[in-house]
């Protein structure tokens, strides 16, 4: 019978019945235009919501300060918590525990290292670069240790060290001390270090209590080194000058570096910003428990890796055991 027969659905759009089926679909009336109008709506806000998010996800944090597509951003682990590594203060520090030392000569206290001074004039040429390094006392909550006393040194752009490499034994630049401001930072401007045979990229550091102590290297609260990211490190060494640096960087990793390979320098890995044009800016937040017994600063055979002959001649003259070799000659591997 009719009754039992199924009803058959008549003319639809877009999912709905018309409700005028014998008219054309923009003569359905204002409830039938106001729901499709409605549909349509919510479709298109869908799609510009997802589309606004894949904008927002391509430009990053735009209006945070991000670096413009000409400027590198490498983040390294300065978010981290833990205290710094104690390490060797290697082979070339000039703070008197071997020989030279830097920190007694009046005028050490600087910012700006990358010349010579007292009776030395030379200049340390490279892609420029500003390291802040900011001191944190885990002792007391990890706020700011002001007042500490910062050494800091490093290669240049040769892979060379002064007071000790062939060459620039006559020279101190590169090297510098600091005094933590009211928010523990210290700041200095210098020159993209090198990489030299067996290392990867680095910059050394020392921390004293206070200005006073940095004539006893016995009196280092804190000894380490901040590693370099490796996609700016290879920015910079494409760079004139730093053409030895791409065959050893090409031989070397942060995990098998012989002071970062523990843990890839998760706690040293800078967090650096910039470029080749304007120069980089790195950065390291330094988190020193001045409770604890200090581990690192001389070891045996002057900072060589564990297992190492000593180094007899630690004078670091030109071919002595203590130093580089002759720029363009391979170095042993693990110097520090």
């Amino acid at each position: 019978m009719q009754h039992d027969q199924q009803r058959q659905p008549g003319p639809m759009y877009e999912g709905r019945p018309l409700e005028r089926p014998e008219e054309d679909v923009v003569d359905q009336g204002l409830g039938f235009d106001i729901g499709t109008l409605m549909g349509r709506r919510q479709l298109l806000r869908a799609v510009g919501l997802g589309v606004t998010t894949l904008g927002l996800a391509a430009c990053g944090n735009g209006s945070g300060g991000s670096p413009s597509p000409s400027t590198s951003s490498s983040a390294g682990a300065s978010a981290t918590t833990g205290e710094i590594p104690d390490e060797t203060a290697g082979p070339y520090p000039g703070d008197g525990s071997n020989g030279p030392d830097v920190l007694e000569q009046s005028g050490v206290v600087r910012s700006d290292i990358r010349s010579s001074f007292g009776g030395a004039s030379g200049t340390a040429e490279g892609v420029p670069m500003t390291l802040e390094l900011t001191i944190q006392d885990l002792a007391k909550g990890g706020g700011a240790f002001a007042g500490t006393a910062v050494y800091v040194w490093q290669c240049d752009r040769e892979g060379r060290y002064s007071l000790y490499s062939e060459g620039v034994t006559d020279q101190n630049y590169l090297r510098g001390v600091q005094i933590a401001d009211a928010q523990g930072k210290v700041r200095f401007t210098s020159i993209f270090p090198a990489c030299y045979t067996g290392r990867w990229p680095h910059i050394h550091f020392e921390v004293y209590p206070d200005q006073a102590s940095i004539s006893d290297s016995t009196k280092a609260i804190a000894t380490s080194q901040v590693a370099l990211p490796k996609d700016v490190c290879d920015k910079v060494y494409a760079e004139k000058g730093y053409e030895v640096s791409v065959r050893n960087m090409s031989q070397v990793s942060l995990q098998n570096d012989n002071v970062f390979g523990d843990d890839g320098g998760a706690l040293q890995l800078g967090t650096v910003t910039g470029d080749v044009s304007h120069g980089y800016a790195v950065s390291l937040a330094v988190r020193v428990d001045a409770a604890t017994t200090p581990t690192g600063g001389g070891m045996p055979g002057g900072g060589a890796p564990s297992g190492a002959p000593p180094r007899p001649d630690m004078s670091g003259g030109p071919g002595g055991p203590g130093g580089p070799p002759p720029t363009g000659q391979p170095r042993p591997s693990g110097t520090s």
